[in-house]
């Protein structure tokens, strides 16, 4: 029988530890960042310093120095409809569909007494007509039986109408009443503060949460609409436009598409 020839035994590879890998990910903007069980980004703690969030701040106020809601409104009812609309909806078609909307049913009693397909037929473009269409229905009929025909001025208080979810709730009294309970967080408020590693959650309530925690409270309406603003100019889902951001020097997103290079504050 052949005699086997004796083979060397494999040399063990020796990995980097995981605090090094992480500091070297951590090290480079632009680098993909590591992801855990749940798929989100690395945010080292130096990510949610003080300093860093205010510059943060700072560079998206003087970016967007006008950022106001883009839904056409007059009062806080109609700010309300206008944003149950605006579920898997455009701003431009919701104020086109509300302008009609309104001036058949102006007020939250005229509507209550509306048919459900009345305001299906009106809002059938917006998408999710029938939903949106009962949940219109079931907000007028709340608000001028158990509220005076008058939109609540509490969170607790509005979340209890149909269609008005915590991030309808924080629109309307953001924005018609100036009051700051909490955080809007849309998908662009969602996406764009994990990429700037300002939480690592998935879930729109736990992402409110981790940006109440490091936004100063006097902050929390303009964030929302300034991030809103920049997602859909800027910091665009599939392609950023890294290279027009004012952020850059700032971000250390995994899914950069440019870099100049330079870092904050050491720039």
């Amino acid at each position: 029988m052949p005699v086997k020839k004796a083979t060397a035994p494999k040399k063990a590879v020796k990995r980097p530890s995981l605090n090094a890998t992480l500091a070297k990910s951590a090290a480079k903007p632009g680098s993909p960042s590591l992801r855990s069980k749940g798929g989100s980004n690395f945010a080292p703690k130096r990510d949610l310093t003080p300093e860093r969030v205010a510059e943060i701040l700072k560079r998206l106020a003087a970016t967007y120095p006008n950022a106001e809601c883009a839904l056409t409104h007059r009062n806080a009812w109609e700010l309300l409809v206008a944003t149950i609309l605006s579920a898997q909806c455009t701003d431009v078609r919701v104020n086109m569909v509300t302008s009609e909307l309104f001036r058949q049913f102006p007020t939250p009693k005229a509507m209550s007494e509306a048919s459900q397909p009345a305001l299906e037929e009106l809002i059938r473009s917006t998408g999710f007509y029938r939903n949106k269409a009962k949940s219109i229905l079931g907000a007028a009929k709340k608000i001028t039986n158990d509220f005076g025909g008058k939109v609540p001025r509490t969170l607790a208080e509005l979340t209890t109408v149909p269609g008005a979810a915590r991030k309808t709730a924080n629109v309307v009294l953001g924005v018609a009443y100036g009051l700051a309970e909490g955080i809007v967080v849309d998908t662009h408020v969602l996406r764009i503060s994990r990429r700037l590693h300002l939480t690592q959650a998935t879930e729109p309530k736990k992402v409110e949460q981790d940006l109440i925690k490091i936004i100063p409270k006097d902050h929390w309406i303009a964030y929302s609409h300034e991030i809103i603003h920049h997602g859909r100019q800027i910091c665009i889902a599939r392609k950023p436009k890294c290279a027009d951001c004012t952020l850059e020097t700032i971000c250390t997103s995994g899914d950069k598409t440019w870099s100049s290079g330079k870092t904050w504050p050491e720039q």
